[in-house]
């Protein structure tokens, strides 16, 4: 379980990316509504397993390559807005439990289940 103060870096972490990575110009990475769902940082701060969840991507190999290769541009310019000793490497992730959520709600909303108010009034 991490620290008091790995949790906050990693919530700071997570802010700073979220405003970061909409500012990013490649069109690979533009791809729908992009959202940090977690951040998790290594004890010594030099690594940083990012999680991303995105609604409307259409390409997810292209996205990753358009990510990777703005990860040094988002390095520099998250360790310009945080004051650590180390700015952590990035290492993105695809986070896939948003459009699962969202597949499993169709499914149950596609059920067709009777609730208690229609057996009553059958009666």
């Amino acid at each position: 379980m991490p620290s008091n103060k790995l949790a906050r870096t990693n919530d700071d972490i997570q802010f700073v990316l979220s405003r970061l990575i909409p500012q990013v110009k490649d069109p690979r990475v533009q791809q729908g509504m992009i959202s940090v769902t977690r951040v998790e940082t290594t004890g010594d701060l030099r690594y940083a397993k990012v999680w991303l969840s995105v609604l409307g991507m259409r390409d997810e190999k292209e996205f990753k390559r358009g990510l990777k290769s703005a990860a040094g541009w988002l390095r520099h310019e998250m360790g310009s807005a945080m004051s650590l000793r180390y700015t952590p490497e990035l290492v993105f992730e695809i986070d896939h439990s948003i459009e699962y959520g969202a597949h499993i709600n169709e499914v149950i909303n596609s059920l067709d289940i009777r609730h208690d108010e229609d057996e009553n009034t059958e009666e």
